[in-house]
């Protein structure tokens, strides 16, 4: 298994459009047979990263 790991920069003035950017990469990870563990955003304080976890069987999946 491999697993991905993304960090993103948001701009906070972008979270909608940063939202259905990330429901685009779900869809797309599932429909290429990996499993996406989700995005995961700051809860607290003034941060602007955001991370994504995504895994596919395989390197060559």
């Amino acid at each position: 298994m491999i697993t991905c790991f993304l960090e993103y920069r948001i701009d906070p003035k972008k979270t909608a459009e940063f939202e259905r950017y990330g429901h685009m990469w779900m869809e797309l990870v599932e429909k290429f047979g990996g499993t996406h563990h989700g995005h995961f955003l700051p809860s607290e304080g003034h941060g602007h990263t955001a991370l994504a976890l995504f895994s596919f069987p395989s390197l060559a999946d």
